[in-house]
Formats: C-alpha cells, structure tokens, sequence
C-alpha cells in the first residue's frame, strides 16, 4: 500500500475537532489518496443543497471522513484489507 503519515512512527490520529481541522489532516495526507479533494467536492455539494435548519448532510460527511481518517491510521488497516482480498479471491477460485 502507498505510505501515509502513519509509516513514520507510532499512529497518529491528527486533531479533527473542527472542518478547518479535519480539512488540514486531509490536505497534509491523513486519510486515503484523493480524500482532501473529495471531501471538499461533497462538502460544497451538501452545502448548495442542504435546508439550512438540516445540515445533517454535513454533519454525515464530517464523521464519514474522520472515520476514514481513523481508519487509515490504524496499523492494522492494511493487513485486515489484505486478508479480506485475500478471502474473496480465495472464494472467487473455489466458486468458479
């Protein structure tokens, strides 16, 4: 897998107690590839067509993408990945 801030020492889960924060770990490669530009392409679009009493759109986004964030930093993310490809392939070659 590609490396991420995690490779370099013990994992970090950077702060994401705001969207500037959760903006600035995506942006400095915290998450998965291509996640800064995604989350600022679904933010907008949650803005452009949320009521304004229901932001519940953003708040799902927020929590989607601190959840990827976590995700990613977890050391055992890339292994669990594997194995689960690992499995599927397995049971793709016994299906066929």
């Amino acid at each position: 897998m590609t490396a991420h801030p995690a490779d370099s020492g013990p994992p970090h889960t950077p702060p994401m107690r705001t969207i500037g924060e959760l903006r600035a770990a995506l942006t400095l490669g915290y998450g998965f590839p291509g996640d800064a530009d995604d989350f600022e392409a679904e933010l907008a679009r949650e803005i452009n067509h949320a009521d304004p009493a229901d932001l519940s759109g953003v708040v799902r986004l927020v929590e989607e993408f601190r959840g990827r964030i976590i995700a990613r930093q977890d050391p055992g993310f890339d292994a669990a990945v594997a194995a689960a490809v690992a499995e599927i392939r397995a049971a793709r070659g016994t299906a066929r």
